[in-house]
């Protein structure tokens, strides 16, 4: 007759147990009255239990007690009595020799047959990890919270440099100084407006077309004393960007409208100033576009001025090319990026003025003189 193949000595069960004993991750067996069958060496180590104190005694008395949580024993019957798993319950164990630790706890049903229900229980210290977890939340706190420091710092220092800018312009005797200091006062509080909405969109990308639009505002309210005679006007889609690229993109806006209200409408004439931007798969177009003069032939030979040589400074961080159109009927100046792709730029038209019944996405600035 041939043996029985005993569950202890040789059989399949205690080859499972040998593995259970040797598991390097903390594990221990039940029964389905949560009994210890078996635990893993690395699960006494780990909670500092004796191994020959574990294996027969019951789950809620192992240690001094630990263990014994109501829910924590409602979950495993329940694991014991149907198929449905625990994946991820934790909980905190006050150990006496290590104090408090925090583990996560899985448990899954295994059926030899219906007498011999046993759970298999995974147990995680994740301790260490919560930890550092909690550390990295306080020091990404503290640094915001440095940060809104040193943006309401900036802030007020932008404000107080714009504020010495105009009252120097008011008392100086020089036309040519004035103007200079008036530009100056112009760029600082068209800065300071940058400052302001990337302070409010630190967190993710920024949204261009309310971000160009606060931008123009403060442009129109700083150096447009006629709203009737001289407007400016955003259009955009609903692009976003990172906030280094929003920052140049601003900067590249307030260069060209400060040149356009400079030199496109000379002796007072009015006029129409538009700023676009749109986005698509093969790349994006910044385009300032005004209805003036136009701008006159410059010899080849000509130095750029500050303003030129901001914006194609610019353009060249932002992997884009500067183009130029200007005629009688006004000047635009865009700043295009193409990905890789066929699309060149020469299949890039800059955009044209919208009509003036409407266009979708418009904003139109009526600053106070």
């Amino acid at each position: 007759m041939a043996a029985r193949t005993s569950q202890h000595s040789g059989g399949p069960l205690s080859l499972g147990l040998a593995v259970i004993r040797s598991s390097p991750t903390p594990v221990i067996m039940l029964d389905a009255d949560l009994m210890v069958v078996a635990a893993s060496t690395s699960f006494c180590d780990a909670f500092g239990l004796s191994p020959d104190r574990v294996a027969g005694g019951l789950m809620p008395s192992l240690g001094a007690g630990e263990w014994r949580s109501p829910q924590l024993q409602i979950l495993l019957t329940a694991t014991a009595r149907s198929d449905v798993a625990v994946d991820a319950y934790e909980m905190n164990l006050d150990i006496p020799t290590r104090g408090m630790r925090c583990v996560v706890i899985s448990a899954r049903r295994l059926v030899t047959d219906e007498d011999n229900v046993r759970l298999l229980v995974g147990v995680t210290d994740v301790t260490d990890a919560r930890a550092a977890d909690k550390l990295k939340d306080n020091l990404l706190r503290e640094k915001a919270i440095l940060l809104q420091e040193v943006q309401h710092r900036v802030a007020n220092s932008l404000q107080i440099i714009a504020s010495v800018l105009m009252q120097n312009a008011r008392k100086v005797q020089s036309e040519e100084t004035r103007v200079h200091l008036r530009d100056a006062h112009s760029r600082v509080m068209s800065i300071a407006t940058l400052q302001q909405q990337l302070a409010a969109s630190r967190l993710g990308d920024v949204e261009l077309r309310p971000y160009l639009t606060q931008l123009c505002r403060s442009i129109s309210a700083s150096m447009i004393p006629d709203p009737e005679r001289l407007t400016l006007e955003v259009v955009g889609d609903d692009s976003a960007t990172s906030g280094d690229i929003s920052v140049s993109l601003g900067l590249i806006v307030t260069e060209l409208v400060i040149n356009a209200l400079k030199h496109a409408y000379p002796g007072g004439r009015g006029g129409r100033i538009l700023v676009t931007y749109g986005g698509d798969p093969h790349g994006w177009t910044l385009s300032v576009c005004d209805d003036g003069v136009g701008m006159a032939d410059t010899p080849a030979h000509t130095k750029p001025g500050l303003g030129t040589s901001i914006i194609e400074a610019l353009a060249h961080q932002l992997d884009a090319a500067v183009k130029v159109e200007t005629g009688k009927g006004g000047t635009t100046v865009s700043i295009v990026h193409v990905r890789s792709g066929p699309t060149l730029l020469s299949e890039r038209a800059p955009p044209s003025f919208p009509p003036e019944d409407g266009f979708a996405k418009t904003c139109r600035f009526y600053p106070t003189g």
